[in-house]
């Protein structure tokens, strides 16, 4: 009496099709993640480029009632007067500029209409220890004018403060809740004064205008999901021949 022939049965085959499902799946899911990425990148740095080439513009004329109101302002060229604070100043820690370890310094800035305000003086090189304070630039006495660049407060880069005479951390709107300091919701990076002291000699720099790679990456997603596709292919047209065979 002639064999019967085995049925070779795969108890596995629906798992392993799901699994392959869910990894296509979270591959197209981050595919659209690092585009969507690369979208709010390139709208940024269109914003940025628009606002920094427009004319400057007195900072007298610009209301700070609230963030929302400041964010049509937001990197462009502002002129503004009053009296720095030297006494009221921080460093703001983990900077670097060419790759050497610095602080941007921010110094309380008083403005004509009794406004106080944070400015960025720019990059300083760090001490020779964590004990050696960097050399910072005196700022002049006496009424100066500024030429800066607008940031809000969440526009500040992440970092601790390293706070002068004191310490503390946090963004400004936490150095001020924390030390009773008053200050408006944004600070300026300064690009020069009236006073030549007053120009940075490594200034705060405009974020790189560059897309990233996001779109690259988006695309190696949308490739590893087809690599899933045709791997999963071949397993089954591999286990096809088997059953043939068999």
């Amino acid at each position: 009496m002639p064999a019967k022939p085995i049925k070779v049965r795969e108890p596995l085959g629906f798992l392993k099709s799901l699994v392959a499902l869910i990894l296509i799946a979270m591959c197209i899911w981050a595919a659209q993640w690092q585009f969507q990425r690369g979208i709010d990148r390139h709208q940024r740095n269109s914003v940025i480029e628009s606002q920094v080439n427009l004319p400057a513009l007195s900072l007298a004329e610009i209301s700070s009632a609230s963030q929302k109101a400041l964010s049509p302002y937001e990197w462009r060229t502002v002129t503004a007067s009053g009296e720095f604070n030297p006494d009221e100043q921080i460093l703001l820690k983990n900077r670097y500029s060419e790759g050497v370890y610095g602080f941007e310094v921010l110094t309380r800035f008083r403005l004509l209409d009794a406004r106080y305000i944070w400015v960025d003086r720019g990059w300083v090189k760090a001490g020779e220890n964590a004990k050696t304070a960097p050399e910072t630039t005196q700022v002049p006495s006496g009424k100066v004018s500024l030429v800066a660049r607008l940031r809000l407060d969440r526009s500040l880069p992440v970092g601790a403060f390293f706070a002068l005479p004191s310490s503390g951390t946090g963004l400004i709107s936490k150095l001020n809740a924390q030390t009773g300091f008053k200050s408006e919701g944004f600070y300026l990076d300064l690009i020069s004064g009236s006073d030549s002291s007053l120009t940075p000699a490594v200034a705060a720099q405009v974020p790189e205008l560059s897309d990233g790679p996001h779109l690259a990456y988006s695309l190696q997603w949308i490739f590893f999901a087809g690599l899933i596709v045709y791997g999963r292919i071949l397993i089954r047209r591999g286990q096809i021949l088997t059953r043939k065979e068999l």
